[in-house]
């Protein structure tokens, strides 16, 4: 399940950025959080797996008849395939106008879904 992010998730959020390679360091991370923040049209997602954990974060950012998927991060215990595809389905579910793409760091990830799906 995504939830959208919410100040009261900022621990467990900045925890699954953190997985994100280029977020490692503390001031990077922060500045990335508050960037989503700034707009109405960027988002980070929250993804609760099966069993009711915070185990992953989508950041996407809002364009007229696009999702634009700029980080995905999932807790090393849940980073397989079928969560990905599971966020990016439920993604798509969200937004069923809009077409998901990636950024140059994501595209990979968001064909290998959208190849599932054709």
């Amino acid at each position: 399940m995504l939830l959208k992010y919410r100040s009261d998730y900022e621990k467990v959020t900045m925890g699954l950025l953190s997985f994100v390679k280029t977020l490692k360091r503390l001031n990077r991370l922060t500045a990335e959080l508050a960037w989503y923040q700034a707009s109405a049209n960027r988002q980070l997602l929250l993804w609760k797996d099966a069993n009711q954990d915070f185990s992953g974060v989508v950041g996407i950012e809002l364009k007229p008849g696009f999702v634009v998927v700029r980080l995905l991060a999932l807790t090393p215990a849940a980073r397989n395939e079928r969560h990905l595809n599971q966020m990016l389905d439920e993604l798509a579910d969200l937004y069923p106008s809009d077409k998901v793409i990636g950024l140059l760091t994501t595209t990979k990830l968001v064909a290998q879904w959208e190849a599932k799906h054709e």
